[in-house]
């Protein structure tokens, strides 16, 4: 006969229909308040479920440190670089210190640097970087997370909601359909998309958001990268590949979906003999520091990276049960000299 398994706190929270983190402060004697109403509800679920709480995990959240845990995709990229700047600002402002681990777009890496920081006993985690589409390590992921809650930390991920805890959430689709409509003001009609990896969740928001808005006579064609500069640029190559083949016809504007992407792809374009924007409208995403000082400089959908990182660290330490579990961080369009009317 198979033994039944004991419940957990991520059981009592999905009962409940509340947070994991709601759930947590509820059982495990946190000081934040949670409302009578949401109380009573996990309580319930708790003597339902039969949930014993972790008398050792207790004590243990009574001796979290004064650690945050950073764990970032590619500390190189300046997409992490600046949300780590942030979260390293406001540590220092707040006199905490952070450990900060480099896990590639990979959940299992993940789970098994959240493993080796368990020791630390982690007064918060945060998690950034875009959630992939692999469910069972994602699903891994979680529970290691909501293990961590269990212990009494607290938990933000800086991305896309799914997994336990706080989301700091940048509006990736709505940014990318408003630098849709932005092109198609301009007049364009021939596009390319130049994606990163179709299992990270932030390339399918920005290309459908982008895909989302624009008319139903565009013509769109899709280029498939790496995330990073040399990814960029080899999807440069590929368009000017398809071109030539197609007697010279390039897209009228190229999307592509982060600026370190972008960088690539316009040196390639250059090396092609291509002249933006007279002949390609090139636009990114995110606004990272050195698009700026392209030349020309980069039309992108801004994100405010270094405040994401202040937010994150803020959502982490603050004392208060009402404080939001998502974060929404807005957009903001920034058109430079890299996009113009197509030439007739």
């Amino acid at each position: 006969m198979e033994r039944k398994q004991p419940a957990r706190l991520a059981d009592v929270a999905r009962a409940a229909g509340v947070s994991v983190a709601t759930a947590s402060r509820v059982l495990n004697g946190s000081p934040h308040r949670v409302s009578d109403q949401l109380s009573e509800r996990v309580r319930e679920a708790a003597r339902r479920l039969r949930y014993a709480p972790n008398v050792g995990a207790q004590v243990l959240a009574r001796a979290t440190s004064q650690t945050v845990a950073l764990l970032l995709h590619d500390v190189t990229d300046p997409y992490f670089g600046q949300i780590a700047g942030g979260v390293l600002a406001e540590a220092a402002r707040r006199n905490v210190r952070v450990l900060i681990a480099d896990t590639g777009i990979d959940p299992d890496s993940e789970v098994q640097h959240l493993d080796s920081l368990r020791g630390y006993r982690p007064r918060a985690v945060i998690v950034a970087g875009s959630r992939t589409t692999d469910d069972a390590a994602e699903q891994r992921l979680a529970e290691h997370l909501s293990d961590l809650l269990e212990l009494g930390a607290t938990v933000v991920s800086v991305g896309q909601p799914g997994l336990p805890g706080r989301v700091v959430r940048p509006a990736n689709r709505e940014g990318a359909a408003a630098l849709a409509r932005f092109l198609t003001e301009l007049g364009h009609r021939r596009f390319a998309v130049v994606a990163g990896p179709e299992q990270l969740q932030v390339v399918r928001e920005r290309r459908e958001g982008f895909l989302s808005a624009l008319p139903e006579d565009a013509e769109i064609a899709h280029v498939a990268a790496e995330f990073s500069r040399d990814g960029g640029y080899q999807a440069g190559r590929a368009l000017l590949d398809g071109a030539r083949q197609d007697g010279g016809n390039l897209p009228t504007a190229v999307f592509v979906t982060s600026d370190v992407q972008a960088t690539g792809l316009c040196t390639a374009l250059r090396e092609g003999g291509v002249s933006i924007p007279e002949q390609v409208s090139v636009a990114g995403f995110d606004d990272i520091p050195i698009v700026r000082d392209l030349t020309p400089s980069l039309t992108t959908v801004a994100l405010p990276l270094h405040d994401m990182g202040v937010k994150a660290l803020e959502a982490a330490l603050v004392e208060d049960a009402d404080y939001p579990d998502e974060l929404k961080i807005d957009t903001e369009l920034i058109e430079r000299a890299s996009t113009a009317r197509p030439r007739p």
